[in-house]
């Protein structure tokens, strides 16, 4: 089989039939330009520029001119919806020195940024997108001064096999306690700063993500499922009385790790990999219940079995298929809206079906899949991407994102500032020459 991202319909087709057509796709596109009222706020389309970090903010958090031109692009493209990045609430909490981090001292910048993508779009495309703001701590994956420092919720074997991490790298309870509360009040800043809402983070195994999977933890945060989702219930709960009902509460959320239990959250139990929505929906139940109404779904761990959570062209060879990752993804998300209808969704993992994607998207949102159409590293290749569905009924092929990796790349690297290289050249080749170095093939 070949692997390479679809430029034609009929590539997509081929390779789909060849895997039993598990994914469906409709030539009508309509679905895509509808409104969707959530939380009190009106999303003007169902395309979203999904969460994706730069790794380049100024020296004291806030947003820098690589993040400004960033967000400038994805305005002018037009999506309805604007994740805006994950944003560390504790300075020992981001994943790199330039991860944004908000705080009182900078909250000036992070408004400006905000009233600038919203004055673009609404200049470009006539409406004003809904913003919302991912606040994070990256736990395991923590290196605030550009090496390791993790804080982790448990040992797992699985990560720690060939670099194990100390006991005293576990966090207590209290610990936890003050991390909820830095959440709570990362929202309350977003809020303050004039976004829509805010994304607790709960995915890619980042520290609230590896919570749910916190199985053999002892004490409030670990064992029963009710202990592993205290923290990002109680965080949710905590954000939503502390900004009011006006303001969207959210969580992106892992609904599966890839990983085998007792390491893998939305895993079944038997010791296979098999996806186990009971748990996933559970939670998401309870978060309706809070008053969150609008989710962010993501599987998998993109510095471990990243063809879970972003199904790639290049380097894939001894893993399965991108399409079936994409299957396993996108049909995920729809068994949980089918468990879970009445919260709304949306989708990830669009990125590998290129030109098909939003005929894939269109086709499971007629069938009550999802309700918005996310798309991740489409939006750094391809910013404009919205419009050309909007108003063209179709992507551009020579514009698709190739799904080559290039952007992850520079951001494993120190420094790394992540872009596409491809589609963007003028700014990102110099730096993954700088970063990677070799060229582009």
């Amino acid at each position: 089989m070949i692997r390479k991202v679809y430029a034609s319909e009929e590539e997509f087709h081929v390779q789909n039939k060849e895997l039993g057509e598990k994914l469906p796709f409709s030539q009508d596109l309509s679905v895509l330009s509808t409104p969707l009222d959530v939380g009190g706020k009106r999303i003007p389309n169902r395309l979203a520029c999904q969460a994706m970090e730069g790794c380049d903010s100024a020296a004291d958090g806030s947003p820098d001119v690589l993040t400004k031109r960033r967000y400038e692009r994805f305005a002018k493209g037009g999506a309805g919806l604007i994740w805006f990045e994950a944003t560390a609430v504790m300075k020992e909490g981001r994943a790199n020195p330039r991860q944004l981090y908000i705080d009182e001292q900078n909250l000036d910048q992070f408004k400006a940024q905000l009233e600038a993508i919203k004055e673009t779009e609404i200049k470009e495309n006539g409406y004003e997108p809904v913003v919302v703001m991912q606040v994070t701590h990256s736990g395991r994956y923590a290196k605030p001064n550009g090496i390791p420092e993790p804080l982790i919720a448990y040992h797992n074997p699985i990560f720690e096999e060939k670099t194990p991490i100390s006991d005293d790298r576990i966090v207590s309870d209290g610990y936890l306690d003050r991390v909820k509360e830095a959440l709570i009040e990362g929202c309350n800043l977003a809020k303050r700063a004039g976004f829509d809402g805010a994304d607790i983070k709960c995915c890619h195994r980042y520290l609230n993500s590896e919570l749910l999977s916190a199985y053999e933890r002892p004490g409030r945060y670990g064992g029963c499922l009710e202990n592993r989702s205290r923290f990002l219930r109680e965080s949710v709960q905590g954000a939503i009385e502390r900004c009011g009902t006006d303001f969207l509460v959210s969580t992106r959320m892992n609904v599966y790790d890839g990983f085998p239990y007792p390491y893998g959250f939305g895993v079944s139990s038997d010791g296979s990999l098999e996806f186990d929505p009971s748990e996933p929906a559970w939670v998401m139940k309870e978060l309706y219940r809070y008053g969150v109404r609008l989710m962010n779904i993501s599987m998998g761990n993109p510095y471990f079995n990243p063809h879970v959570s972003r199904p790639y062209a290049n380097g894939s060879e001894g893993q399965e298929h991108p399409l079936q990752g994409v299957e396993r993804i996108l049909n995920g998300t729809a068994k949980l809206k089918q468990l879970v209808p009445e919260m709304k969704l949306i989708c990830s993992g669009l990125s590998y079906l290129g030109v098909a994607a939003p005929h894939v998207a269109a086709a499971l949102m007629e069938h009550g899949g999802f309700d918005v159409a996310g798309f991740g590293r489409t939006a750094f290749a391809y910013p404009d991407f919205a419009k050309d569905i909007l108003e063209n009924g179709q992507m551009n092929p020579k514009k698709i994102c190739i799904c080559c990796s290039k952007c992850s790349e520079i951001m494993r690297t120190p420094g790394g500032t992540p872009g596409c290289v491809i589609r963007d050249p003028a700014v990102y080749l110099r730096i993954y020459q700088q970063q990677c170095g070799g060229g582009t093939k």
